[in-house]
C-alpha cells in the first residue's frame, strides 16, 4: 500500500513538471495561450501613409448652396461625404519630383473664407489628417494678408481681392503681386428670418445703403426702420461692396456700432431677435452658407435671383467676384510657392476648390 502511494505521488510530480515546462515553451516561443488577449503590434515610426478612404485628403465634400448646412466638420456628413479628395498623394503634374514636407511648405495665408480651401491643400499636397492641417493655419484677413506677403511672413495667398490700398503698398515697399484666379463667390444680403422682404433690386440695395431708402415699406416690407450693418473699410466684403454695388456711390455713414469687425459678428447682428424686421447686412456667400449659417438668417435675391454656388458660378447672380492665389513675381520657378500657384489653377487643383464647396468660372 505504502509502495503504491509512493509510485502516485511520483507520478503527480512528473505531471506537474511536464506541465511547467510546456507552460515555459509556449511563453519563450512566443504563442499566444488559447483565450489570452494578443498583444497589440509595435507601429514603427515614419511618415503616415493616406488611404482612398481616408478623410485625411481635404475632409468632408459639403453640398454647396445649403443654407443652414453645418460648419466644415461639424453634424452629418452631406451627401458625398467621405469621397475622397482629388491630388491625395501630395504630388500632381504640375509638382512632380518634389515632394512637400511641413519643413518646406510655405507660410500660406488668405481670408476668413478660405480657411477651408488653405486647411485642403496643407492636407493633400502634406498628406496629413485635415485636423492636422487646420491647425496649421494661421490666416489674418484679406488685406492684412496682403500685407504680409508684401513686407514678410507670408509665401503664397489664397485670399479675395484687395482694396485699392494694397497695391499703394505693394508700389510703396517695391513689390509686384502676381495674382492667378481660382475661384468665385458672391456678395449677399441677409435679413432677419422675420422679415417678409425676399428680393431686392441692384439699385435698391444701392438706395438703402447711401441713405435714401430708410424704411422696409419702401421696398414692399413693414413699416420699420432700416437698420443696415456695415463692414469695416479694408475688409474684403466691403471691397466687395464697394466694387460690385455701390460702384462710386458713396455710402451713409454708419450709426454707432452697426459697423461689425467679424464677419460671423455681422450675421449674429442680424439673427438677433430685437433686429427682427429692421436689420440688413452683407457678408459672402461661402461664409453664410458652408462655415456659420444661422437658422435666423435668410439670404436675400438679387433682382429675383437667388445666390447659389450655380448661380455664382455662371454669373446669373449679379454680385460675383472672384478669388486669387497671389505671389510675389519674384519667386522663383522651382520654389514652393510658385508650384503651388500653379498646381491650385491645373485640373487637380481646380477639382479641390469644388470638392471645398467653392463656385469655380463657368
Amino acid at each position: 500500500m505504502r509502495k503504491e502511494w509512493t509510485r502516485a505521488r511520483i507520478l503527480l510530480i512528473v505531471v506537474a513538471v511536464a506541465f511547467a515546462f510546456s507552460l515555459a515553451s509556449c511563453r519563450d516561443g512566443g504563442q499566444t495561450p488559447e483565450g489570452a488577449d494578443a498583444q497589440t503590434p509595435e507601429i514603427s515610426g515614419g511618415r503616415t501613409s493616406v488611404t482612398a478612404e481616408s478623410p485625411a485628403a481635404a475632409g468632408e465634400s459639403r453640398e454647396p448652396g445649403a443654407a443652414g448646412s453645418p460648419a466644415p466638420g461639424a453634424g452629418s456628413p452631406a451627401p458625398g461625404a467621405g469621397s475622397p479628395a482629388p491630388g491625395t498623394s501630395g504630388q500632381s503634374p504640375q509638382t512632380e519630383g518634389f515632394v512637400f514636407t511641413v519643413e518646406n511648405m510655405p507660410a500660406i495665408d488668405g481670408s476668413t473664407a478660405t480657411i477651408p480651401l488653405i486647411e485642403a491643400v496643407y492636407s493633400v499636397l502634406l498628406g496629413v489628417p485635415r485636423s492636422d492641417a487646420a491647425l496649421m493655419v494661421n490666416t489674418s484677413g484679406t488685406d492684412n494678408a496682403y500685407e504680409r506677403l508684401i513686407w514678410g511672413g507670408a509665401d503664397i495667398l489664397l485670399v479675395y481681392a484687395p482694396s485699392p490700398s494694397v497695391f499703394d503698398s505693394a508700389k510703396y515697399g517695391g513689390v509686384e503681386l502676381e495674382m492667378a484666379p481660382i475661384g468665385r463667390d458672391g456678395l449677399v444680403f441677409l435679413v432677419n428670418v422675420a422679415n417678409p422682404v425676399q428680393s431686392l433690386t441692384p439699385s435698391q440695395l444701392v438706395m438703402i445703403y447711401s441713405g435714401r431708402i430708410d424704411n422696409w415699406s419702401e421696398v414692399g416690407g413693414e413699416d420699420a426702420r432700416i437698420k443696415a450693418f456695415q463692414r469695416p473699410y479694408r475688409s474684403g466684403s466691403q471691397t466687395m461692396m464697394d466694387e460690385l454695388v455701390m460702384k462710386g456711390v458713396p455710402m451713409a455713414e454708419a450709426e454707432p456700432g452697426y459697423v461689425i469687425g467679424e464677419m460671423g459678428g455681422l450675421i449674429e447682428e442680424v439673427a438677433q431677435f430685437d433686429n427682427a424686421q429692421s436689420a440688413i447686412g452683407y457678408n459672402v456667400y461661402y461664409f453664410v452658407s458652408q462655415m456659420e449659417m444661422n437658422e435666423n438668417v435668410r439670404m436675400l435675391a438679387v433682382g429675383g435671383v437667388a445666390p447659389s454656388t450655380q448661380s455664382i458660378s455662371d454669373g446669373s447672380y449679379p454680385f460675383v467676384s472672384d478669388f486669387y492665389a497671389v505671389i510675389r513675381t519674384d519667386a522663383p520657378e522651382d520654389s514652393p510657392e510658385r508650384l503651388i500657384f500653379n498646381w491650385i489653377q491645373s485640373a487637380d487643383g481646380q477639382a479641390l476648390v469644388r470638392h471645398e464647396g467653392y463656385a469655380t468660372a463657368g
